[in-house]
């Protein structure tokens, strides 16, 4: 059974930083891409990061160069470290990891208020 599950979301003021964690289960992890997605109240879900099985990275514009994935293959986790944080950013962030198949995680709410 796939479990992808999110955890360090939580309430945070605009310029702060948080660190997510999702900790897969269930496959294969070091040849999945993984991608961290956010959905926002009222708004689609959009891609935020990617990182792929050979480590390389992309990014959506409007966090670029404050946000960074990164992953440790030997603890089947990706982590998207979060900077200069803005209220926009708020939102529910999910894991996904894909190959022949998407599995989600069950999201961690962030929200960037002061």
């Amino acid at each position: 059974q796939v479990q992808l599950v999110e955890s360090g979301g939580g309430l945070v003021q605009p310029g702060g930083s948080l660190r997510l964690s999702c900790a897969a289960s269930g496959i294969i992890f070091r040849i999945h891409t993984m991608d961290w997605y956010r959905q926002a109240p009222g708004k689609e879900r959009e891609l935020v990061a990617r990182i792929t099985s050979g480590g390389n990275t992309d990014y959506a514009g409007s966090v670029e160069g404050r946000f960074t994935i990164s992953r440790d293959n030997a603890e089947n986790t990706v982590y998207l470290q979060m900077n200069s944080l803005k209220p926009e950013d708020t939102a529910v962030y999910y894991c996904n990891a894909n190959l022949f198949m998407d599995y989600w995680g069950k999201g961690t709410l962030v929200t960037v208020s002061s």
